[in-house]
């Protein structure tokens, strides 16, 4: 059956409804200092969201994209970025908005300040993560719970606990450990390229611009999700939490605490436990 305009947008009003729905839970369940943001890569500009500002056009002037996440995550704002808005050439590298040059190839933005060799700071970008060039013209964000747009991916801010929480709603599926590549560098590409180029989840750190420039705090690391997987891990979150894996937790340093059945079980086939 064709499907006509009037029903494709229920649908997608529909799809967004439910992200939105995400994002409301995961605020909740994990107790968030800012937004989950939903992010969005742009084919072409008429795809730029209803709303959404730019840095050139609306505020007259560039901004880097971590400060541009940091905008949508704090203060609720939907912020679409082009080539021409950047101020950080990784992004601009990283998701294909334009050709590398031999420079930065060559390894000459990370040496000689951060790396000893010339060669190492070769090897740092070949490894850089870079989507195909030409295929997407920019990248939108906003909070996922007012988002008016379907994710790519989502991407959240979190401390130690929180990841450690959405670690095991991630694994709760199929039970697999997470392998991701990990860089002090350019934590909005690490954050997200990785994920739309392997469909997995991606643990990244937020990088010196992102705490220098973007208000990042100490204490925060970045989980970020792939479309695909969030019903997986909001269904993991979900059943995880009638077994204490929750927020707030209680604290204790009690010797020899009550452990489950399984844990008990295998230190008695192990012989340490009696």
């Amino acid at each position: 059956m064709k499907m006509t305009k009037e029903t494709q947008e229920e649908g997608q009003m529909s799809s967004r409804t439910m992200y939105q729905e995400y994002g409301e839970e995961l605020d909740r369940r994990l107790r968030l200092k800012t937004f989950p943001l939903a992010l969005k890569l742009l084919k072409n500009e008429e795809n730029i969201p209803e709303g959404a500002q730019r840095p050139i056009k609306d505020l007259g002037h560039h901004l880097s994209l971590c400060q541009v996440f940091q905008i949508s995550r704090r203060e609720g704002k939907s912020m679409a970025m082009l080539k021409e808005d950047h101020w950080c050439f990784e992004p601009v590298v990283g998701f294909g908005l334009g050709e590398p040059p031999e420079y930065f190839m060559e390894g000459h933005n990370r040496y000689p300040k951060d790396v000893a060799t010339q060669d190492a700071g070769r090897h740092y970008a070949e490894e850089f993560p870079k989507l195909e060039v030409g295929k997407y013209v920019g990248i939108v964000s906003a909070p996922l719970k007012t988002a008016n747009f379907e994710p790519d991916v989502v991407m959240i801010y979190c401390d130690s606990a929180q990841l450690g929480l959405l670690l095991l709603g991630r694994e709760y599926m199929d039970g697999y450990n997470l392998k991701c590549a990990i860089s002090g560098h350019a934590a909005c590409v690490y954050g997200v390229v990785p994920v739309l180029q392997t469909g997995q989840c991606q643990v990244s750190v937020p990088c010196r611009g992102d705490h220098y420039r973007a208000m990042a705090g100490d204490e925060e690391m970045i989980f970020t999700v792939p479309r695909e997987k969030l019903e997986d891990l909001m269904t993991g979150l979900r059943r995880i939490e009638p077994t204490g894996s929750k927020l707030p937790s209680g604290y204790s340093v009690r010797p020899e605490y009550p452990l489950i059945d399984s844990y008990k079980k295998i230190g008695e086939m192990m012989g340490y436990i009696k």
